[in-house]
């Protein structure tokens, strides 16, 4: 009550902030007459000026009201746009570091030049990230008249660039692209073996648009980098086979937390039926030989019980292609992982691809959590303000409209069933479509939208849909949904980012209607034109309410509804927006099926009949919440295992960086060496014990193996009073001798060469194991809290042994290698390596949640550098008739040809 009344006197504390930064603005506009007096050329003079005061030591939070009236005069003269003061607000906002809420149609775009370019000054490079790649394209291009015109370079990062394409574009004073082309090309760059061949330079600042999508609905999923496995196709087959004769009753279905599992008797009959097909090894389907069985059969289930076609995925073109929950987007080039995507191409009887195998992964949440300052903007942030602090540590700032909002959101309406809802739906769009109101209809699923096409056609109703099998014209349709009696079904939040003037789009139009014409006065008559007729249109629209926003369905996320709230009324236009509900609904179905509400309706509605209320409406949020807070807490589960390995994953980085970077390894290599020889002493001779019950066969062999030279420990043992520190002295010396001798015959810089070489082979091999072992760890983790153990307690023990581990096997290979190594005078040929895949899964349910990037992206795959070769004959120079070679070649060394072949199938075959 109190906090009520402290609100309606002094405002919330949203209120006062931005009440703060006014002050700031009003400088800003004092200074624009100064701004407005200079001519162009002083105008784009004003970035060496700001970078010259940067230089003398002067914060660039001083430069901020003359760097912010700079970029408004220059939007003003070259792209006709002025910011408003709500605008100069947001800016200040993202500068800041923090989260601009701002509605659709108030011009975020325009927002982010001040920022972007106040941070572009110390040339430390700012990156702005979008949710696909024509907005990437369509912002860079638009906004980099502005930056060029001051004097800065603009970059944009899509899929299918070179790598030196990629460096430009990363060194640029600002770069556009997609979360998911940022995230790959940090995972691809600590993949390289030279610090020339990496793309990014060290972050230092980033605005993410629409960024509620990418940092809440995205993150959940990680990026992950993979590359193929064997081929399994076959046994994917049979599998589903089987698993297409079980019925619903031989399993459990939780729709609510997406698991299912075989019930006692569908196990029985499963393992009958692979016992029958060959597939099974003994009686039972959970013995340790059959674990890959099981996991085939669970992931066969998923795709024919929990998996729908036309909802979670569509099949074009012969392969099963993914589809966006949250967008309705088609995700071409994206799998879902650990066989699952397999497992729906067995189902829909498609060409199998192999499985893949992680190769480097992160979060969204790890990635951007890397940038020294952060900050975003969208429409809808306010209901995941407390998520952004916990794990961004970004506060959400609620910027007031240039204009006050004259929308009217309606009551939801309830009905008992879909096809009574549809009937309803179908026959409100055609009231409001018939007086000329435009439409806007937002599905969650292709199925829906087809569907409610299905109604309007029986009315003749003209209309557009747009789902993921049309998405090419995503752009073209939304933009041209405020037209006079358009009516557009759209999926979900397609078209995000594309405003919806009413009237139509002046720049989409002249694009279509004069696009064969040249510059010229007869196309300026034509623009013209258009404009007018837009104008007029305009305002027929305004006449009859503005956009209808019409929800088919409520979404598990509040915030998923409010943007598509906030497609009508944009700039203080008029707009009307209302939900139609049912009982069949996923969200009430799933979450709210036991309540009092749905009892009471089903006992109480008549077929066809409506209800509405605040009350009903109150109690959809109230299970939307729950929801949220459900996905909350799964998207933190994926941090906490993340940070365990992101700890992991930092120091495999920075060691990979100073491998790269270091001028000579010998000290780094010697380590390694001299632990590695304390481990094999002391598995031989354990602390505390006599001479006579230490191995000493085993550490002779054990030495030679690993060390490549043969010592005589038992003369050691019997001459003189010896004890394990005596032994790693005498061991590690030969050991030495061995290297320096190589090292010496290589010569210096050539030899660092080959450290380097095989130090990053290793790390990387051992690190992809070390990924692979991980994900299995987190997969059956779960488990220990049935001996009461806190799961994420014991994966951190867990994992810290496993690294622990993967370091010890780390130095005993590269010690191993070293000492084996054999080289030749020239470079062999380089090894063939597959391209890499790369996807965005959800290590929980398997889910792909990204929308980009086709696999490979035009990534050049990256080979390791030959290692330095000299040619080793014995003592006898090799002449060049290779008549001459035998006996003096080893039948396995390389051809002294060249051709990379061994000796034995080359020059030397008998």
């Amino acid at each position: 009550m109190f906090g009520g009344i402290a609100k309606a006197l002094f405002g919330s504390s949203n209120d006062r902030y931005v009440k703060s930064l006014r002050g700031i603005v009003t400088r800003i506009n004092a200074l624009e007459p100064s701004i407005q007096a200079l001519d162009d050329a002083g105008l784009a003079n004003q970035t060496a000026l700001f970078r010259e005061r940067l230089a003398n030591g002067e914060p660039l939070d001083n430069l901020l009201p003359e760097a912010f009236a700079t970029v408004r005069e220059a939007a003003w003269r070259i792209l006709g746009q002025r910011h408003y003061d709500v605008q100069m607000i947001g800016g200040i906002v993202l500068h800041r570091g923090e989260i601009a809420e701002m509605r659709t149609g108030e011009g975020k775009t325009l927002v982010a030049t001040l920022a972007t370019y106040l941070n572009a000054l110390p040339g430390t490079g700012v990156h702005v990230v979008t949710v696909n790649d024509y907005l990437a394209r369509r912002d860079a291009e638009w906004m980099a008249q502005v930056y060029g015109f001051l004097g800065l370079t603009t970059g944009v990062i899509v899929p299918n660039l070179t790598d030196q394409q990629r460096r430009d574009a990363y060194g640029s004073d600002i770069t556009y692209g997609t979360n998911n082309e940022f995230g790959f090309d940090y995972l691809r760059d600590n993949m390289k073996y030279e610090r020339a061949q990496m793309v990014q330079r060290p972050f230092a600042y980033a605005i993410v648009d629409e960024v509620d999508s990418i940092l809440i609905d995205e993150a959940r999923t990680p990026l992950i980098i993979s590359g193929p496995t064997d081929d399994k196709s076959e046994l994917y087959m049979q599998v589903d086979a089987l698993v297409k004769q079980v019925v619903p009753e031989d399993y459990e279905l939780d729709e609510k937390m997406k698991t299912i599992v075989l019930t006692e008797d569908g196990t029985e009959k499963i393992e009958r039926m692979l016992e029958a097909a060959g597939l099974l090894e003994g009686a039972n389907l959970y013995d340790f030989e059959n674990t890959q069985v099981v996991h085939h059969v669970n992931q066969s289930l998923r795709a024919n019980a929990m998996f729908k076609r036309d909802t979670d995925y569509i099949v074009k073109d012969g392969k099963v292609v993914i589809i966006d929950e949250f967008t309705g987007r088609m995700m071409d080039g994206r799998r879902w992982s650990d066989g699952l995507h397999q497992a729906v191409e067995a189902k829909e009887g498609v060409n199998i691809e192999p499985e893949n195998q992680t190769l480097a992964s992160i979060t969204f949440q790890n990635y951007f959590r890397m940038y020294p300052k952060l900050s975003g903007m969208t429409g809808t942030a306010a209901t995941e303000a407390a998520e952004f602090f916990d794990i961004y540590k970004m506060n959400v700032v609620t910027i007031p409209t240039n204009l006050p909002v004259q929308r009217v959101d309606e009551e939801d309406e309830f009905y008992k069933n879909t096809q009574d809802k549809f009937a309803a739906i179908a026959k409100s769009i055609q009231e409001h479509s018939s007086r000329g109101q435009p439409v806007l209809v937002g599905t969650v699923s292709i199925e829906k939208s087809e569907l409610l096409s299905e109604f309007l056609h029986k009315l003749n109703v003209k209309h557009e849909v747009l789902n993921a099998r049309h998405h090419e014209m995503e752009a073209q349709l939304v933009a041209q949904a405020g037209r006079l009696g358009a009516v557009t079904i759209a999926t979900n939040m397609a078209g995000r980012g594309t405003d919806i003037q009413l009237g139509g789009n002046i720049e989409f139009r002249v694009e279509q209607e004069l696009a064969d014409m040249p510059e010229g006065p007869e196309r300026t008559a034509g623009i013209e034109r258009i404009k007018a007729e837009i104008e007029a249109e305009k305002e027929q629209v305004k006449a009859v309410g503005g956009l209808f926003v019409l929800g088919t369905e409520r979404h598990e996320s509040r915030r998923i509804d409010n943007q598509l709230r906030g497609r009508s009324g944009r700039q203080g236009d008029p707009g009307l927006s209302r939900f139609y509900l049912s009982l069949e609904d996923d969200l009430l179905r799933v979450f709210g099926s036991d309540t009092l509400f749905a009892r009471m309706m089903n006992k109480n509605l008549a077929d066809g009949e409506a209800i509405g209320s605040k009350w009903l409406s109150k109690a959809i949020e109230t299970a939307q919440r729950k929801v949220e807070t459900r996905n909350y807490d799964i998207r933190k589960q994926v941090v906490e295992y993340d940070d365990v390995m992101n700890d992991q994953r930092r120091v495999i980085y920075e060691q990979r960086s100073d491998i790269m970077d270091a001028d000579g390894l010998g000290e780094i290599v010697g380590e390694m060496r001299a632990e590695t020889v304390n481990a094999l002493v002391a598995a031989a001779c354990p602390p505390h014990s006599y001479p006579e019950q230490w191995d000493i066969a085993a550490l002779k062999t054990r030495v030679h193996d690993v060390l490549g030279v043969d010592v005589p420990i038992e003369e050691w043992v019997q001459a003189e009073e010896v004890s394990p520190d005596i032994l790693q002295e005498h061991i590690g010396a030969a050991a030495d001798t061995l290297i320096d001798g190589k090292q010496t015959l290589l010569g210096e810089e050539s030899w660092i060469q080959v450290e380097k070489s095989v130090l990053l082979q290793s790390l990387d091999h051992h690190w992809k194991d070390h990924l692979s072992t991980l994900d299995a760890l987190r997969q059956v983790v779960h488990l220990r809290a049935y001996a009461q153990k806190t799961p994420i307690n014991e994966y951190k023990k867990e994992a810290f042994a496993l690294f622990e581990r993967m370091l010890d096997a780390i130095r005993e290979d590269v010690t191993r290698v070293l000492a084996h190594a054999q080289f030749m005078a020239e470079p062999p040929p380089l090894p063939q390596m597959p391209d890499f895949i790369t996807s965005h899964i959800d290590p929980l349910t398997g889910e792909d949640d990204t929308n980009d990037i086709d696999a490979g992206s035009g990534f050049v795959t990256t080979r390791l550098p030959p290692l330095p070769v000299v040619r080793m004959g014995g003592d006898e120079e090799l002449g060049d008739d290779p008549a001459d070679w035998d006996g003096k070649v080893s039948r396995n060394a390389p051809c002294p040809c060249g051709s990379g072949k061994k000796y034995k199938h080359c020059h030397g075959a008998l």
